[in-house]
């Protein structure tokens, strides 16, 4: 069974940055794609960010030019770069590795953006 731990979380003030983590118990290479998902309370789960095996990264609408996914193939590590962050920013923030007959998710991990 792949784990995939999350880390980096936190309360930060508007305009701040944070850093997730998300460590995977087994190699990135062999998924088709990393990602980094988001729910906020009494929404929906919503994609933030994904980093495909080939290709280029692509963002959802409210993140781009503030957020990077960024992988780390030496350490199994795949980071979210969060810059510039917003109330609107806090959630539950999730890591998600994916093949064609496999998914796996992370614990989560808690944003607050608040003053």
């Amino acid at each position: 069974q792949v784990q995939l731990v999350e880390s980096g979380g936190g309360l930060v003030q508007p305009g701040g940055s944070l850093r997730l983590s998300c460590v995977v118990s087994r190699s990135i290479y062999t998924f088709v794609a990393m990602a980094w998902y988001r729910q906020a309370p009494g929404k929906q789960r919503e994609m933030v960010a994904t980093r495909p095996n080939t290709g280029s990264s692509y963002y959802a609408d409210p993140v781009k030019g503030r957020f990077t996914i960024v992988p780390d193939y030496a350490k199994n590590t795949v980071y979210l770069q969060m810059n510039s962050l917003k109330p609107e920013d806090t959630a539950v923030y999730y890591c998600n590795a994916r093949n064609t007959q496999e998914e796996y998710w992370g614990q989560g991990t808690q944003v607050t953006v608040s003053l």
